[in-house]
């Protein structure tokens, strides 16, 4: 599906992505400064990668904010790099309060700037962006299952990826604020989680992490059996048809 989009929003995400690959390619110390923070982050265990990327951030000194919201939106738009490791080493930094809202906040702007780079050039180069076309063929066949409740479930759960998400959503007919506000609510409580857990310093990340996404799948499942029964009662209809 092909959603109507202004010749300027295309520009806009064209020169968006353009002056980001060129500071990259041409300007040294953008690219050092990317390359340590994704080694950082792909640490082989999980404490590794938090104490690797906490380490990376302080050698920012009071810049250290605005590089952990670069390499949060940097992984919302390319992955596969992990979300959950920055927002752990931001709650370790800056404390759970700010920390959360550090990690909270970097996250909508990678899903919105997904959401855009999507709607304004087409599926071929989300496909590109997203890895290829097997994470973005996933995410649509969890909005047709779903509908509107797509965003909001996908959101919760931890091991959905987010970038993919975030660029299928793009290619429907899903309104930008509906889109916005699902995935404020439902990456909340993870980030608040990790947030405080990162603080804590507490347990393996890797276990803690998906320790936590077990328990959300099963809310989630929890979730969907109880609408679908409700919508399957006499004089109920099916409801919950797809976005697209």
């Amino acid at each position: 599906m092909k959603v109507a989009v202004p010749r300027a929003s295309t520009g806009l995400a064209v020169g968006a992505i353009a002056l980001a690959a060129g500071a990259y390619a041409f300007l040294p110390a953008v690219h050092q400064g990317v390359d340590a923070g994704v080694r950082a982050l792909t640490a082989a265990e999980g404490r590794d990668a938090v104490d690797a990327f906490r380490s990376y951030l302080l050698g920012f000194g009071p810049w250290a904010p605005l590089a952990s919201a670069a390499l949060m939106v940097l992984q919302s738009l390319v992955a596969p790099l992990p979300a959950f490791v920055v927002t752990f080493a931001n709650g370790l930094l800056f404390g759970w309060a700010r920390g959360a809202l550090l990690s909270w906040s970097s996250a909508m702007v990678g899903a919105a700037l997904c959401f855009w780079i999507a709607r304004a050039l087409g599926r071929p180069a989300v496909e590109r962006l997203a890895g290829g076309g097997a994470a973005v063929e996933q995410a649509d066949r969890f909005f047709e299952r779903h509908g509107e409740r797509a965003i909001l479930l996908a959101r919760l759960l931890p091991f959905v990826p987010f970038d993919a998400v975030s660029y299928a959503a793009g290619l429907t007919t899903t309104g930008f604020r509906p889109f916005l506000v699902a995935t404020g609510l439902g990456q909340l409580p993870a980030t608040l989680l990790y947030s405080y857990l990162g603080q804590s310093a507490s347990g393996s990340v890797r276990i803690l992490f998906w320790g936590f996404s077990l328990v959300a799948a099963a809310m989630v499942l929890l979730w969907i059996a109880g609408a679908r029964r409700q919508a399957l009662r006499p004089g109920r209809g099916a409801g919950g048809g797809p976005v697209s």
